[in-house]
């Protein structure tokens, strides 16, 4: 069985993924996890993090000659900013009066994350929360994605909406394959308006959200269960999009739209051969795989660091102050999409490797090539 876990802070010496379960014998392309890599930094709207980084992957163990090994993959992304924090971050010690911050923003783990691990100091709780911590996943995400594809399973995605400005036309999978690398959007026009948007957010120290839509084809009919509600794909694959940092909200198929429709508009009729001419449920029925593309959206909202400022608590004085401003971005929403893709890929790749099993990559292609 598949399973990850990272580790890593924003500004420590890097970010670490640990990868089990990878079948032997999968060949890896590192190149294209360097581009996944490349493709989180991008976007319209992002910070100037972004340019003191330049996130590339180095594997550890797991893997000889770009082979996997079937032992486990240890993967890291060294972050280059660390030099400019060492003084205030090195595990080894350092200076911890340095860089404190105390005037918790409002949306960020800072104040809850403070009470909870009985912390004076915010740094100690948002060097982990941030969202610096999704380049490693990515990396980890897309080995999970070739697992995938060599079963014949692939995943895309867009950016539905930056904000207010929304693309309602419901696009094919291969159409989606050909989206714009500016900011993930389909409609040429659509992303004009939401890039102008974007710069006044910038001008006024705002930040903006928006909705990302996920697809994955090739997955047989299935993979999850009805059985427990621990196997329920849906409830797994949900969950993994959720624990995205600044998701807050996820969909499957027509998702809340169902419930303003009746029940004949709604479910799926289907056909001799067992195809379905609709796929409003989005590609899963009772928690398990039925055979259709999968369709899954999910919401972010705008970034809680604002340059502006919101109106807080300093947790040192107990009085009333404006939120620190870290360095942020203004816009993030093609960054998550790729993210929501690497924990998709890491979580369905999971879901598969449980049915399927298998020692070797032969041997998985073999098992999933005798399904129905």
């Amino acid at each position: 069985m598949i399973r990850m876990t990272t580790a890593g802070e924003s500004h420590g010496k890097g970010l670490f993924a640990i990868l089990e379960g990878i079948p032997a014998g999968l060949q890896l392309d590192i190149g294209k996890i360097d581009a996944r890599l490349a493709l989180r930094q991008s976007g319209y709207g992002r910070g100037g993090r972004q340019k003191i980084e330049t996130d590339r992957v180095e594997i550890l163990s797991g893997v000889r000659d770009l082979v996997t090994l079937g032992s486990p993959i240890a993967l890291a992304v060294w972050n280059r900013d660390y030099e400019n924090w060492k003084a205030v971050m090195a595990p080894e010690g350092c200076d911890t009066s340095s860089k404190r911050l105390t005037k918790v923003r409002p949306g960020h783990a800072d104040l809850a994350g403070m009470r909870k691990f009985g912390q004076d100091d915010a740094r100690n709780v948002l060097e982990r929360a941030s969202a610096r911590e999704t380049a490693v996943r990515v990396a980890a995400g897309e080995i999970c994605r070739q697992y995938l594809a060599a079963l014949g399973m692939e995943i895309v995605g867009y950016v539905k909406s930056v904000g207010p400005v929304c693309d309602w036309k419901e696009y094919s999978f291969d159409e989606i394959s050909g989206r714009s690398a500016r900011l993930g959007m389909m409609d040429g026009t659509l992303e004009e308006e939401a890039c102008r948007l974007i710069d006044r957010c910038k001008a006024e120290g705002d930040t903006l959200g928006g909705v990302v839509e996920l697809r994955v084809r090739g997955l047989k009919s299935g993979f999850g269960s009805c059985m427990t509600y621990a196997e329920k794909l849906d409830a797994r694959l949900t969950a993994a999009l959720m624990s995205v940092q600044a998701v807050k909200g996820v969909e499957i198929g027509l998702g809340f739209e169902s419930a303003r429709r009746f029940g004949s508009a709604v479910h799926d009729e289907i056909d001799v051969g067992f195809t379905r001419p609709t796929n409003n449920a989005g590609g899963i029925e009772g928690g398990m795989s039925n055979g259709e593309e999968l369709v899954l959206r999910a919401a972010m909202k705008p970034i809680p660091t604002l340059m502006k400022g919101l109106w807080t608590v300093d947790t040192d004085t107990m009085e009333s102050a404006t939120a620190a401003a870290e360095r942020s971005d203004v816009c993030a929403v093609l960054a998550c999409e790729t993210v929501c893709e690497a924990a998709l890929a890491a979580e369905l790749a999971k879901a598969v490797s449980e049915r399927l099993g298998g020692d070797t990559i032969v041997e998985a292609i073999r098992r999933n090539g005798e399904l129905k």
